[in-house]
């Protein structure tokens, strides 16, 4: 499956290590806001530049303008986060790509919740399992109902399951196991663990947000 990568405008120090070399990651980028400038500022240059860009002074707007091809700027005001507006993008001209978005965490608390609960919105819901949120410590997928098998991805020791709405989850391989569970309000299965590489899950309703992490 191919893959574009948005880069948000989160700290560095969340950055997964593959991000900080680019020599291992894959596919063209897209700079939500300041995520533009750090992108320049690495001698990568994005397909794209979207957002209000309300993080970079004047200069730094001129120069993200001068390197970059298509710059989509908006109204500060505005219904969407910067995200969601580069998701968006992505999805409007990139509609059969993955989506992996790096830069969503480390920073304010409510950009981090936002980044996280976006696929309940419209049109971003109908999509969520395109799209993977990805820092040092953390792999984020969001999937629609039905049963599914992942694999484990090398570093990631724990295994979240996060269910906001009403729904059924049954963990049948892993270390902590559920058999048609009913959940009845916001939870997080957290600090669960993979049995080999694999893991089955299978949930009737929803979405259901799994974190791979590490310590």
């Amino acid at each position: 499956m191919k893959v574009v990568n948005l880069l948000v405008g989160g700290p560095k120090t969340e950055w997964p290590t593959d991000l900080k070399s680019d020599t291992k990651i894959k596919g063209p980028f897209v700079g939500v806001d300041r995520g533009a400038l750090s992108l320049l500022e690495m001698g990568i240059k994005p397909i794209a530049a979207v957002g209000d860009f309300d993080s970079v002074s004047s200069v730094e707007l001129q120069q993200i303008k001068k390197n970059v091809s298509n710059v989509y700027c908006s109204n500060p005001i505005k219904d969407e986060t910067d995200t969601e507006l580069g998701i968006r993008y992505v999805l409007k001209h990139f509609p059969n790509y993955q989506i992996n978005v790096y830069g969503f965490s480390g920073g304010r608390l409510d950009q981090l919740m936002t980044n996280l609960l976006m696929v309940y919105k419209d049109p971003i819901k109908s999509v969520a399992e395109k799209i993977t949120l990805i820092d040092r410590h953390n792999f984020v997928n969001f999937f629609l109902p039905g049963k599914y098998q992942i694999t484990k991805i090398s570093g990631m020791k724990y295994l979240d399951f996060v269910s906001l709405e009403k729904t059924k989850l049954t963990l049948p391989d892993e270390k902590y196991k559920l058999n048609n569970y009913e959940i009845k309000f916001p939870v997080s299965f957290s600090s669960n663990e993979f049995i080999g590489n694999h893991a089955t899950f299978s949930f009737d309703s929803g979405i259901l947000m799994v974190i791979q992490s590490s310590d």
